[in-house]
């Protein structure tokens, strides 16, 4: 067994706990000194604080199909991933000290996360400044825009470089490009919305005459939450992106009216949610699922039609934005790097972009809805939207 240290939650192991299984002697001096970090959020260490060092092979009972040079990689922990992703294991190397990542029960070999532990546990520290603005990170406190957002990926990505002769791991490439793009807006002061979104992001991220504006005149009488009014005339949102259509033909409609027209001259039947008529189509999502906002609070909605069914997407109109721009950035970042990220490790960038988007707004985690729009969409490699 390991020892944990109270005070640090530091996970150390004696010499003869690493025999046979690490020769590599600066990870042995690093795993009987400082040792292992405590948990933090993008890694755990579960698996040797309960239960010691134990190889991938005994870890998938037997090994039977694994690589033989996996079957004795050491299991010291966990990536951390959000709620129904899969869990990708952190395997040590105890002959090179090199760190790498894998599913245990997929055998579809390894992935590079750091060249040695010291590294990781650099990585993982100064990942975490950015999150918390601290730290290398501290001047950016207060600081948003899309300009901070570049500089403090530049940053993050140097810091990443420092020790891997400039071949950064995918898993923290993508923890560089898109992490720090939770700096582009700020948190809203004056306007009752969650975020304060520039009009000159959207235009800048989409192009100029491809966000669109409303006027009051294009609002349903139902449409009384100001804050929503007012971000959709000063602010708009994305006219056509690759999840989401805005309705643009028509003034915008109640779902009760949007129902009627749809429907008008014909047998089909079309279920309504509760309170339709202060429900506000926004736009089309994929595969028969509408936009719609309550025109009330201002919540954004998921009305999924062949559920018949409303699901918490976003908890404004400046946060539906934020999600947007952020996945059209993070594509246009993946196409500049010939699609780098989606090929080598679709599912780390993923979870990135989940665990960013739930920073700024938890909607996904903090609601007790088992289905989220955009967590569905962002994992689904098959779909291939990021």
């Amino acid at each position: 067994m390991s020892t944990t240290d109270v005070a640090t939650l530091a996970i150390t192991f004696t010499e003869d706990q690493l025999d046979p299984f690490v020769t590599h002697m600066p990870t042995r001096r690093r795993l009987t000194g400082p040792g292992l970090p405590g948990d933090s959020a993008l890694l755990t260490f579960a698996a040797p604080r309960t239960g010691g060092l134990h190889t991938q092979a005994r870890a998938t009972d037997g090994g039977a199909g694994l690589a033989e040079g996996l079957r004795d990689r050491l299991v010291i922990g966990e990536l951390s991933a959000p709620a129904g992703m899969p869990v990708e294991s952190i395997l040590l190397d105890g002959g090179t000290g090199e760190i790498s990542t894998a599913y245990l029960f997929e055998l579809l070999g390894d992935r590079p996360l750091a060249p040695s532990l010291e590294a990781l546990v650099r990585f993982a520290a100064v990942t975490e400044e950015l999150a918390d603005l601290r730290g290398q990170f501290a001047s950016f406190a207060g600081r948003h825009g899309s300009k901070a957002a570049a500089e403090a990926s530049r940053q993050l990505l140097a810091l990443f470089e420092e020790g891997t002769d400039g071949e950064v791991p995918p898993y923290w490439k993508a923890a560089a490009l898109i992490r720090p793009l939770s700096l582009a807006t700020g948190p809203g002061t004056s306007g009752g919305l969650t975020l304060d979104v520039p009009a000159r992001l959207l235009d800048e991220e989409f192009g100029l005459g491809r966000v669109v504006r409303f006027e009051d005149v294009d609002f349903p009488p139902t449409l009384t939450h100001e804050p929503t009014r007012r971000f959709l005339r000063e602010t708009g949102l994305p006219e056509d992106t690759v999840l989401f259509q805005l309705d643009t033909e028509v003034p915008l409609q109640t779902q009760a009216e949007y129902a009627a027209d749809d429907r008008c001259g014909t047998d089909s039947f079309f279920e309504l949610p509760a309170r339709a008529d202060h429900l506000i189509r926004l736009g089309h999502l994929v595969e028969d699922n509408s936009l719609v906002v309550d025109g009330a609070t201002g919540e954004v909605l998921n009305w999924s039609e062949p559920e018949a069914k409303l699901y918490p997407l976003n908890t404004d109109v400046s946060t539906l934005a934020f999600t947007l721009w952020l996945h059209h950035r993070e594509r246009t970042i993946d196409e500049a790097l010939s699609h780098e990220l989606t090929t080598r490790a679709y599912d780390q960038l993923a979870a990135t972009m989940l665990q960013v988007l739930s920073s700024v707004d938890p909607t996904a985690i903090t609601t007790h809805a088992d289905w989220h729009y955009w967590t569905e969409a962002f994992r689904d490699e098959a779909g291939g939207v990021l």
